[in-house]
Protein backbone atom coordinates (compact mmCIF):
# COMPACT_ATOMS: atom_id res chain seq x y z
CA UNK A 1 0.00 0.00 0.00
CA UNK A 2 2.27 2.32 1.08
CA UNK A 3 4.17 1.40 -2.34
CA UNK A 4 1.55 2.00 -4.71
CA UNK A 5 0.90 4.95 -2.28
CA UNK A 6 4.89 6.55 -3.42
CA UNK A 7 4.40 5.76 -6.90
CA UNK A 8 1.16 7.61 -7.25
CA UNK A 9 3.13 10.56 -5.80
CA UNK A 10 6.04 10.32 -8.15
CA UNK A 11 3.36 10.19 -11.07
CA UNK A 12 1.78 13.40 -9.99
CA UNK A 13 5.04 14.85 -9.14
CA UNK A 14 6.37 14.05 -13.00
CA UNK A 15 3.00 15.15 -14.41
CA UNK A 16 3.12 18.88 -12.33
CA UNK A 17 7.00 19.25 -13.56
CA UNK A 18 5.59 18.49 -17.28
CA UNK A 19 2.99 21.04 -16.75
CA UNK A 20 4.96 23.58 -15.30
CA UNK A 21 7.62 23.00 -18.37
CA UNK A 22 4.71 23.31 -21.15
CA UNK A 23 3.75 27.12 -19.39
CA UNK A 24 7.26 27.88 -18.59
CA UNK A 25 7.69 30.08 -21.82
CA UNK A 26 4.64 32.51 -20.43
CA UNK A 27 6.04 32.68 -16.97
CA UNK A 28 9.74 33.82 -18.11
CA UNK A 29 7.81 36.46 -20.42
CA UNK A 30 5.93 37.33 -17.55
CA UNK A 31 8.10 37.68 -15.09
CA UNK A 32 10.78 39.56 -17.40
CA UNK A 33 8.63 41.58 -19.88
CA UNK A 34 5.18 42.04 -18.04
CA UNK A 35 5.84 42.38 -14.04
CA UNK A 36 7.65 46.10 -14.56
CA UNK A 37 4.59 47.58 -17.32
CA UNK A 38 2.10 46.23 -14.58
CA UNK A 39 3.54 48.23 -11.23
CA UNK A 40 4.02 50.86 -13.69
CA UNK A 41 0.89 51.08 -14.62
CA UNK A 42 -0.53 50.91 -11.05
CA UNK A 43 1.53 53.06 -9.49
CA UNK A 44 0.82 55.60 -12.78
CA UNK A 45 -3.36 55.44 -12.03
CA UNK A 46 -2.35 57.31 -8.63
CA UNK A 47 -0.42 60.19 -10.40
CA UNK A 48 -0.92 62.91 -12.47
CA UNK A 49 1.33 62.44 -15.30
CA UNK A 50 2.83 65.03 -17.36
CA UNK A 51 4.55 64.08 -20.89
CA UNK A 52 7.21 66.53 -22.04
CA UNK A 53 9.89 66.51 -24.52
CA UNK A 54 11.76 63.20 -23.80
CA UNK A 55 10.51 62.35 -20.29
CA UNK A 56 7.48 61.83 -18.31
CA UNK A 57 6.50 63.34 -15.16
CA UNK A 58 4.67 61.72 -12.25
CA UNK A 59 3.11 63.96 -9.80
CA UNK A 60 1.22 61.65 -7.04
CA UNK A 61 -2.27 62.76 -6.75
CA UNK A 62 -3.79 59.81 -4.79
CA UNK A 63 -7.05 58.23 -5.86
CA UNK A 64 -8.30 61.12 -8.21
CA UNK A 65 -7.89 59.51 -11.20
CA UNK A 66 -10.69 56.79 -9.62
CA UNK A 67 -12.94 59.77 -8.26
CA UNK A 68 -12.85 61.11 -12.02
CA UNK A 69 -13.78 57.77 -13.29
CA UNK A 70 -16.83 57.24 -11.31
CA UNK A 71 -17.57 60.73 -10.85
CA UNK A 72 -16.80 63.34 -13.30
CA UNK A 73 -16.40 60.78 -16.44
CA UNK A 74 -20.13 60.87 -18.01
CA UNK A 75 -19.32 57.72 -20.33
CA UNK A 76 -17.00 55.34 -18.47
CA UNK A 77 -19.28 53.75 -15.49
CA UNK A 78 -22.44 53.21 -18.55
CA UNK A 79 -19.96 51.41 -20.50
CA UNK A 80 -18.72 49.30 -18.13
CA UNK A 81 -22.51 48.59 -17.06
CA UNK A 82 -23.27 47.62 -20.68
CA UNK A 83 -20.31 45.84 -21.21
CA UNK A 84 -20.59 44.02 -18.43
CA UNK A 85 -24.29 42.96 -18.92
CA UNK A 86 -23.19 41.96 -22.51
CA UNK A 87 -20.19 40.09 -21.36
CA UNK A 88 -22.41 37.96 -18.92
CA UNK A 89 -24.73 37.48 -22.13
CA UNK A 90 -22.55 36.42 -24.83
CA UNK A 91 -20.42 34.70 -22.57
CA UNK A 92 -23.50 32.21 -21.42
CA UNK A 93 -24.30 31.92 -25.67
CA UNK A 94 -20.98 30.97 -26.10
CA UNK A 95 -21.12 27.91 -23.76
CA UNK A 96 -24.23 26.81 -24.86
CA UNK A 97 -23.76 26.89 -28.42
CA UNK A 98 -20.09 25.43 -28.14
CA UNK A 99 -21.31 22.85 -25.88
CA UNK A 100 -23.96 21.41 -28.50
CA UNK A 101 -21.92 22.15 -30.86
CA UNK A 102 -19.46 19.81 -29.57
CA UNK A 103 -22.38 16.95 -28.54
CA UNK A 104 -23.05 16.84 -32.36
CA UNK A 105 -19.47 16.86 -33.22
CA UNK A 106 -19.14 13.72 -30.97
CA UNK A 107 -21.29 11.92 -32.83
CA UNK A 108 -21.01 9.04 -35.74
CA UNK A 109 -22.00 10.18 -39.23
CA UNK A 110 -20.98 10.01 -43.11
CA UNK A 111 -18.47 13.29 -43.25
CA UNK A 112 -17.79 14.12 -39.90
CA UNK A 113 -14.23 14.97 -40.47
CA UNK A 114 -15.35 17.54 -42.73
CA UNK A 115 -18.00 19.18 -40.49
CA UNK A 116 -15.25 19.20 -37.79
CA UNK A 117 -12.85 21.20 -40.22
CA UNK A 118 -15.72 23.18 -40.91
CA UNK A 119 -16.61 24.44 -36.93
CA UNK A 120 -12.53 24.85 -36.29
CA UNK A 121 -12.25 27.24 -38.40
CA UNK A 122 -13.88 30.02 -36.16
CA UNK A 123 -10.11 29.07 -34.22
CA UNK A 124 -7.97 29.90 -37.36
CA UNK A 125 -10.45 33.22 -38.18
CA UNK A 126 -10.86 34.61 -34.61
CA UNK A 127 -6.50 35.32 -34.92
CA UNK A 128 -5.65 38.69 -35.25
CA UNK A 129 -4.19 38.92 -38.39
CA UNK A 130 -7.35 37.27 -40.17
CA UNK A 131 -10.05 39.12 -37.98
CA UNK A 132 -8.44 42.04 -39.70
CA UNK A 133 -8.81 40.56 -42.71
CA UNK A 134 -12.32 39.77 -42.53
CA UNK A 135 -13.78 43.12 -41.17
CA UNK A 136 -11.50 44.98 -43.83
CA UNK A 137 -12.45 42.80 -46.43
CA UNK A 138 -14.79 44.44 -49.30
CA UNK A 139 -16.20 41.21 -50.91
CA UNK A 140 -17.33 39.78 -47.05
CA UNK A 141 -19.21 43.49 -46.95
CA UNK A 142 -20.16 42.84 -50.68
CA UNK A 143 -22.01 39.76 -49.77
CA UNK A 144 -23.39 40.69 -46.73
CA UNK A 145 -25.16 43.99 -47.98
CA UNK A 146 -26.58 41.77 -50.59
CA UNK A 147 -28.10 39.26 -48.79
CA UNK A 148 -29.04 42.36 -46.09
CA UNK A 149 -31.08 43.59 -49.85
CA UNK A 150 -32.58 40.46 -50.78
CA UNK A 151 -34.36 40.02 -47.30
CA UNK A 152 -36.45 43.29 -47.86
CA UNK A 153 -35.65 44.18 -44.45
CA UNK A 154 -37.86 41.25 -43.38
CA UNK A 155 -36.22 39.83 -40.19
CA UNK A 156 -37.70 37.09 -38.70
CA UNK A 157 -36.58 37.76 -35.01
CA UNK A 158 -37.68 40.85 -35.32
CA UNK A 159 -41.14 40.05 -36.22
CA UNK A 160 -40.85 37.61 -33.24
CA UNK A 161 -39.22 39.98 -30.85
CA UNK A 162 -42.67 42.37 -32.09
CA UNK A 163 -45.18 39.89 -31.51
CA UNK A 164 -43.72 39.38 -27.92
CA UNK A 165 -43.69 42.59 -27.40
CA UNK A 166 -47.24 43.19 -28.08
CA UNK A 167 -47.96 40.43 -26.16
CA UNK A 168 -45.79 41.02 -23.08
CA UNK A 169 -44.27 38.07 -22.61
CA UNK A 170 -40.71 38.10 -21.29
CA UNK A 171 -39.67 41.29 -22.80
CA UNK A 172 -36.31 42.05 -21.30
CA UNK A 173 -35.30 38.19 -21.58
CA UNK A 174 -36.52 37.60 -25.40
CA UNK A 175 -34.54 41.07 -26.45
CA UNK A 176 -30.90 39.24 -24.81
CA UNK A 177 -32.05 36.20 -27.21
CA UNK A 178 -33.22 37.68 -30.14
CA UNK A 179 -29.67 39.83 -29.26
CA UNK A 180 -27.70 36.53 -29.53
CA UNK A 181 -29.57 35.38 -32.42
CA UNK A 182 -29.13 38.44 -34.58
CA UNK A 183 -25.53 37.97 -33.66
CA UNK A 184 -25.02 34.38 -34.63
CA UNK A 185 -22.17 34.60 -36.57
CA UNK A 186 -19.64 36.62 -33.51
CA UNK A 187 -20.74 33.87 -30.91
CA UNK A 188 -19.75 31.16 -33.89
CA UNK A 189 -16.75 33.00 -34.15
CA UNK A 190 -15.41 33.24 -30.30
CA UNK A 191 -16.49 29.40 -29.86
CA UNK A 192 -13.61 27.37 -31.67
CA UNK A 193 -11.25 27.04 -28.46
CA UNK A 194 -14.54 25.80 -26.58
CA UNK A 195 -15.91 23.42 -28.73
CA UNK A 196 -12.17 21.75 -29.06
CA UNK A 197 -12.31 21.87 -25.29
CA UNK A 198 -15.63 20.26 -24.77
CA UNK A 199 -15.24 17.82 -27.42
CA UNK A 200 -11.14 16.77 -26.21
CA UNK A 201 -13.03 16.06 -22.51
CA UNK A 202 -16.15 13.89 -24.56
CA UNK A 203 -13.77 12.00 -25.86
CA UNK A 204 -12.39 10.91 -22.79
CA UNK A 205 -15.59 9.46 -21.40
CA UNK A 206 -15.33 5.76 -21.52
CA UNK A 207 -17.55 4.01 -24.13
CA UNK A 208 -18.54 1.29 -21.37
CA UNK A 209 -20.35 3.86 -18.87
CA UNK A 210 -22.87 4.36 -21.82
CA UNK A 211 -23.40 0.97 -22.67
CA UNK A 212 -23.74 -0.27 -19.38
CA UNK A 213 -26.67 2.89 -19.12
CA UNK A 214 -28.41 1.97 -22.61
CA UNK A 215 -27.88 -1.80 -20.74
CA UNK A 216 -30.36 -0.14 -17.66
CA UNK A 217 -33.39 1.47 -20.69
CA UNK A 218 -31.50 5.05 -19.64
CA UNK A 219 -32.16 7.26 -22.95
CA UNK A 220 -29.84 9.37 -24.89
CA UNK A 221 -31.74 12.67 -23.28
CA UNK A 222 -30.78 11.21 -19.86
CA UNK A 223 -27.13 9.68 -20.65
CA UNK A 224 -26.53 13.33 -21.30
CA UNK A 225 -27.35 15.22 -18.28
CA UNK A 226 -26.14 11.67 -15.80
CA UNK A 227 -22.94 11.36 -17.56
CA UNK A 228 -21.76 13.40 -20.62
CA UNK A 229 -22.59 16.64 -18.51
CA UNK A 230 -20.93 15.46 -14.83
CA UNK A 231 -17.93 14.15 -16.46
CA UNK A 232 -16.84 16.96 -18.75
CA UNK A 233 -18.37 19.62 -15.92
CA UNK A 234 -14.66 20.70 -14.87
CA UNK A 235 -14.47 21.70 -18.39
CA UNK A 236 -16.95 24.27 -17.97
CA UNK A 237 -15.15 26.24 -15.80
CA UNK A 238 -12.37 26.42 -17.77
CA UNK A 239 -14.37 27.36 -20.68
CA UNK A 240 -16.07 29.91 -18.59
CA UNK A 241 -12.28 31.44 -17.37
CA UNK A 242 -11.64 31.64 -21.20
CA UNK A 243 -14.75 33.08 -22.68
CA UNK A 244 -14.57 35.95 -20.40
CA UNK A 245 -11.10 36.75 -20.60
CA UNK A 246 -11.43 36.55 -24.24
CA UNK A 247 -14.00 38.78 -24.12
CA UNK A 248 -12.35 41.29 -22.44
CA UNK A 249 -9.87 41.47 -25.08
CA UNK A 250 -12.54 41.73 -28.33
CA UNK A 251 -11.79 44.66 -30.38
CA UNK A 252 -15.21 46.04 -30.15
CA UNK A 253 -15.08 46.13 -26.04
CA UNK A 254 -16.34 49.78 -25.81
CA UNK A 255 -14.57 50.06 -22.53
CA UNK A 256 -11.45 48.92 -24.25
CA UNK A 257 -11.86 51.15 -26.64
CA UNK A 258 -12.60 54.25 -24.12
CA UNK A 259 -9.48 53.52 -22.48
CA UNK A 260 -7.60 53.72 -25.85
CA UNK A 261 -8.98 56.68 -26.79
CA UNK A 262 -7.84 58.47 -23.63
CA UNK A 263 -4.47 57.22 -23.48
CA UNK A 264 -3.88 57.32 -27.43
CA UNK A 265 -5.95 60.46 -27.81
CA UNK A 266 -5.60 62.44 -24.64
CA UNK A 267 -2.43 61.20 -23.92
CA UNK A 268 -3.61 60.61 -20.14
CA UNK A 269 -1.71 57.74 -18.91
CA UNK A 270 -3.11 58.12 -15.26
CA UNK A 271 -6.58 58.22 -15.80
CA UNK A 272 -6.16 55.63 -18.30
CA UNK A 273 -4.09 53.70 -16.22
CA UNK A 274 -7.18 53.77 -13.50
CA UNK A 275 -9.86 53.00 -15.37
CA UNK A 276 -8.09 49.92 -16.76
CA UNK A 277 -7.23 48.86 -13.45
CA UNK A 278 -10.91 49.48 -12.22
CA UNK A 279 -11.76 47.26 -15.27
CA UNK A 280 -9.08 44.71 -14.50
CA UNK A 281 -9.92 44.54 -10.62
CA UNK A 282 -13.84 43.92 -11.30
CA UNK A 283 -13.45 41.54 -14.46
CA UNK A 284 -11.08 39.04 -11.59
CA UNK A 285 -13.75 39.60 -9.20
CA UNK A 286 -16.05 38.59 -11.58
CA UNK A 287 -14.60 35.72 -12.53
CA UNK A 288 -13.44 34.73 -8.92
CA UNK A 289 -17.21 34.64 -7.62
CA UNK A 290 -18.37 33.14 -10.69
CA UNK A 291 -15.37 30.40 -10.10
CA UNK A 292 -16.44 29.29 -6.85
CA UNK A 293 -20.36 29.07 -8.14
CA UNK A 294 -19.56 26.97 -10.49
CA UNK A 295 -16.80 24.72 -8.82
CA UNK A 296 -19.71 23.86 -6.20
CA UNK A 297 -21.00 22.06 -9.10
CA UNK A 298 -17.91 20.45 -10.54
CA UNK A 299 -17.87 16.58 -10.66
CA UNK A 300 -14.15 15.69 -10.58
CA UNK A 301 -13.20 12.09 -10.97
CA UNK A 302 -10.46 9.96 -10.94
Amino acid sequence: MFKQSKKMTGLMRRRAISGYLFISPFIVGFLFFMIKPLFQSLYMSFCKVEVGAGKVAMNYSGIENYKHAFRVDPEFSRLLTEELSRMVVYSLGIIVFSFFVAIILNQKFPGRAFVRAVFFLPVILSSGVMLGLESNNSVIQAVQADITASANGISITGMLETILRTSGVGISAFEKVFELIDHIYDVAIASGIQIIIFLAGMQTIPKSMYEAADIEGCTHWESLWKITFPMISSLFLVNWMYTIVDFCMRSDNKVIEKITDVLVGQLDYGFSSAMAWIYFVIIIAFIAITSKLISKRVYYYE
